[in-house]
């Protein structure tokens, strides 16, 4: 028998398993899949060419899980872009961000006036993003926790205290505004605002002027790549490289990962959680812990009547929305962009095509009204530049990140229907900037947001397992109630993107999650052993 069952081997489950087996728990992962990591894998999509599946850039992976688990030992190398992003713009006007001062100068190249204001923007979120990394790898403050409830708001009491009237004025417009008022109270040029406003709707079916993307923007920018602050890297094999290095530190620490075991159903026993359901195999351990979304885990996996009817309520209508349809495409060339021709470091880059808010706003409006815009919203990003073992020689691949296509389509439209033609429309929207891209692709691997709930579990085909909204944030996050990781099932536990601080790549749901488990059963455990 188990101490710990973990549903789901995505990164956040392998790191929880991580730090529960090294503090000697008996771990077992149940993975639905061949492979463990989620929607972090790597695959070979067409011969000879390889990418990152779903979940395609580096920057949010908590460096501290890094060294705890020792990944670079593991087989992790991750590269940083040698720039951070090009924006290709109008009448083949453009805009790159990077160090050494070059977003700056950049900005400045456009509008004089925004140098100085993007000095000032920096300022106020050096206010704000240190904020949001102290807060990363704990537990939010519990509402309705009474006295147990205490230390975290005394936490959270002690950060805030030492700010000024003016720096609590900022906290509070970032964490209730649109990234949309803010970047027009700084910024006139619309590819500066463009290129921020981006970070405000990725995995966010929203506009940049929808209330709560001047967090979601925050979300982008606590991370580090290679040791670099803020800055955005490649994993050395895509995306898989991080989750295999993950499953090698967990198999070295006795993790027991088990693949091609798809979780039907959470026993539950006198009002606990208590194993789980494999293909008519039952599984026992007196600590569940849930890799995936709660919306999945409630209404899928939890039997009926295992909880109270707010609580399943509450999950029968947590919102799943991120309207990302994600596509890799082999190209037996690189792109030659208008607006900045030729082979250059800005290949190497995240490649955005929304050349201002409008644009983004107009594809958030024509999504909500028919489904799926014909201009929709583009990261483009070429890793065979940095990595070049990912394409065949002289070939390169490149993954496509696209908002805002609606899981649900009107009129009884589907998915398996319209697939093709927005990749077509995907394509033809690079295409527009770069001519000759859409002939160079010879492959292309989609996943469309029905492709990816049907693969991956991201139920709605939501990224982060929920949306990132303030009201599905912080001690929301999952519920009120069950912010610090324990869901209101004795037994059952939350490590995945739909517990606090939200999606991405960082490891940090299932660190945390950790610590609250060896919090709660770690005395226990060692009071056993010792007998």
């Amino acid at each position: 028998m188990q101490d710990v069952l973990i549903i789901g081997g995505g990164h956040n489950g392998l790191t929880c398993a991580y730090y529960l087996a090294k503090k000697g728990l008996k771990v077992a992962i149940l993975e639905a899949a061949d492979k463990v990591g989620g929607a972090a894998v790597t695959d070979e999509f067409h011969p000879g060419f390889r990418n990152s599946a779903a979940s395609y850039t580096v920057s949010l992976l908590q460096p501290k899980v890094i060294r705890d688990m020792e990944l670079e030992r593991h087989g992790l190398k991750v590269v940083l872009r040698k720039i951070d992003n090009f924006l290709p713009g109008p009448n083949r006007s453009y805009l790159l961000s990077g160090r050494g001062g070059l977003t700056r100068s950049e900005i400045a190249r456009h509008v004089p006036a925004d140098g100085a204001a993007y000095d000032r923007y920096s300022q106020e979120l050096e206010t704000v993003v240190p904020l949001i990394r102290k807060w990363i790898l704990k537990a939010p403050p519990q509402a309705g926790a009474g006295i147990k409830g205490l230390p975290a708001l005394a936490s959270l009491g002690r950060d805030l205290i030492g700010l000024s009237t003016d720096e609590v004025r900022i906290v509070h417009e970032f964490a209730t505004k649109s990234a949309g008022d803010i970047l027009d109270r700084f910024f006139e040029g619309d590819l500066v605002k463009a290129l921020f406003a981006f970070d405000g709707i990725v995995g966010n079916f929203a506009s940049p002027y929808t209330p709560g993307t001047a967090y979601v923007l925050l979300h982008h920018l606590f991370g580090e790549a290679a040791g670099v602050p803020g800055a955005w890297g490649h994993a050395i094999g895509g995306m898989g490289s991080i989750t295999q290095a993950m499953a090698s530190a967990c198999r070295e620490a006795g993790v027991d990962i088990v693949l091609n075991a798809p979780v039907s159903e959470v026993i539950v026993d006198k009002g606990c959680a208590v194993g789980a359901v494999t293909q008519g195999k039952s599984w026992r351990a007196p600590t569940i812990v849930a890799n995936v979304n709660p919306k999945l885990l409630f209404t899928q996996l939890v039997p009926r009547g295992a909880v109270s009817v707010p609580v399943e309520r509450h999950f029968a209508n947590w919102g799943c929305e991120s309207a990302t349809f994600r596509m890799n495409v082999a190209i037996d060339k690189l792109p030659n962009f208008t607006a900045l021709p030729g082979r250059g470091d800005h290949l190497t880059a995240g490649i955005i095509i929304a050349p201002s808010m409008d644009y983004m706003h107009r594809a958030f409006a024509e999504a909500a009204l028919t489904g799926w815009t014909k201009a929709p919203v583009v990261e483009m990003l070429i890793p065979s530049t940095l990595d070049p073992g990912l394409a065949p020689k002289g070939k390169h691949v490149a993954s496509l990140f696209c908002q805002h296509f609606r899981y649900k389509l009107p009129d009884g439209r589907n998915w398996d229907d319209e697939r093709e033609a927005a990749a077509d429309a995907i394509l033809a929207t690079v295409e527009a900037h770069a001519p000759g891209f859409a002939k160079s692709v010879v492959a292309r691997q989609i996943h469309s947001p029905l492709d990816l709930e049907r693969r991956f579990g991201l139920i709605g085909g939501d990224i982060f397992h929920g949306k990132m909204g303030s009201d599905q944030l912080f001690s929301a996050r999952p519920m009120i109630g069950a912010a610090d990781y324990r869901l209101p099932l004795p037994g059952l536990y939350l490590c995945g993107s739909g517990a606090h601080p939200g999606g991405g790549v960082t490891g940090a749901p299932g660190h945390n999650a950790a610590r609250a488990i060896l919090a709660d059963v770690g005395p226990r455990f060692l009071k056993r052993r010792r007998a």
